[in-house]
């Protein structure tokens, strides 16, 4: 008579219970395993959607182990995500809630991420909003991002103004038409030149990677909320869910 894949399972926890029993370990041969084989085989095409159950399965045990993975990195570089003196910080300082955003102002997705930005900031007077300058898009963009850190270092006030002039663009950012955007908010571009050499536009790279790098961070725009790192332009909605959870629970998913 054919034995179950049941009765061989039952099989195998009984011999492992006996742990003191002088019989020796439960074993299959040949014909027994190329049984349990063709009998899986014929169960799973009668049944393909279970593939799908297992694939739920594995993509959540991932994400679960991404998360943890992910609190981990986040407390162990806690002062560089959140006091690095690199860090751009718009909303409100004091803000109970803290949204770090990964951007490339080459981006698209980023420049359509902006308006999600704004109406968080807008609509939620209490979340401090960090930028993290992050060019991956190649040379144009790390020529950007250069002159973004020095509007930074040689006029604070108005880098929000270049930030959002310069993103919201449909051109492509390029050192030409990064300083362009700066002198037309009427930051000196000799000041403005000067600046784009400092150390510390190199160190602030660096550390961004090095960030992103530990949370698997490849693409923008991507963010840290909480405890987790979101991936995408995951939109206003979803941002904003994560904002409540983190007030209602403590973590970005209750």
């Amino acid at each position: 008579m054919i034995k179950t894949i049941r009765g061989y399972i039952g099989g195998a926890v009984a011999a492992a219970l006996i742990v003191s029993s002088p019989l020796p370990a439960l074993a299959l041969d040949d014909a027994e395993k190329e049984e349990i084989g063709q009998f899986i085989r014929e169960y799973l095409i009668q049944n393909p959607e279970i593939l799908f159950e297992v694939q739920a399965a594995y993509e959540a045990k991932q994400e679960s182990i991404q998360r943890e993975q992910a609190r981990q990195v986040i407390a162990d570089s806690h002062d560089a995500i959140y006091n690095s003196p690199h860090n751009v910080v718009l909303g409100n300082p004091e803000g109970d809630v803290t949204i770090v955003e990964f951007f490339d102002y080459n981006c698209g997705f980023c420049k359509r991420a902006l308006k999600d930005m704004e109406e968080i900031i807008a609509e939620d007077p209490n979340v401090r909003f960090i930028l993290k300058e992050f060019p991956i898009l190649g040379d144009d963009s790390i020529a950007a991002h250069r002159v973004s850190v020095a509007v930074r270092l040689v006029a604070p006030e108005k880098y929000e103004e270049f930030h959002l002039e310069l993103l919201g663009g449909r051109d492509r950012a390029t050192e030409v038409s990064a300083i362009e955007v700066a002198k037309q908010l009427g930051i000196d571009e000799d000041k403005l030149r000067t600046a784009m050499d400092n150390d510390s536009i190199t160190e602030s790279f660096r550390e961004s990677y090095m960030i992103a790098d530990g949370l698997g961070i490849s693409g923008t725009p991507s963010y840290i909320v909480g405890d987790e790192a979101v991936f995408g332009a995951v939109g206003m909605p979803t941002l904003a869910g994560k904002i409540a959870n983190l007030r209602n629970c403590e973590s970005a998913t209750c």
